[in-house]
């Protein structure tokens, strides 16, 4: 999971723009990459707004092939992209155990 925060010189509108169309070819570009999800934030007059600008699913088989994958030529190309959009002072990642409560 990545928590992403967008630079501040950048707009809601010109932050998305940059990951669906530009970063995210990079990561989909993944070896071992089974499922790629981006959750963006929805403007919502009910709620407060999170902070926060995107959430990223990334995942993979098991850590081994999420390593492998960071660690080849398209990892480090994602990982280059990310000054481009992202805020890095703010934005962080985790490796989570997902659990199923309800389907």
């Amino acid at each position: 999971m990545v928590i992403l925060y967008r630079r501040p010189d950048l707009t809601p509108s010109q932050f998305r723009h940059h990951l669906e169309t530009i970063h995210a070819p990079l990561a989909k570009a993944l070896p071992g990459l089974r499922s790629y999800k981006q959750n963006h934030v929805v403007q919502d007059g009910k709620r407060k707004h999170p902070g926060w600008d995107a959430i990223i699913e990334l995942y993979f088989d098991n850590r081994e092939s999420m390593e492998a994958a960071w660690s080849s030529p398209q990892g480090k190309a994602s990982d280059a992209d990310l000054p481009a959009f992202a805020d890095l002072a703010r934005t962080t990642w985790s490796i989570v155990e997902e659990l199923t409560l309800l389907e």
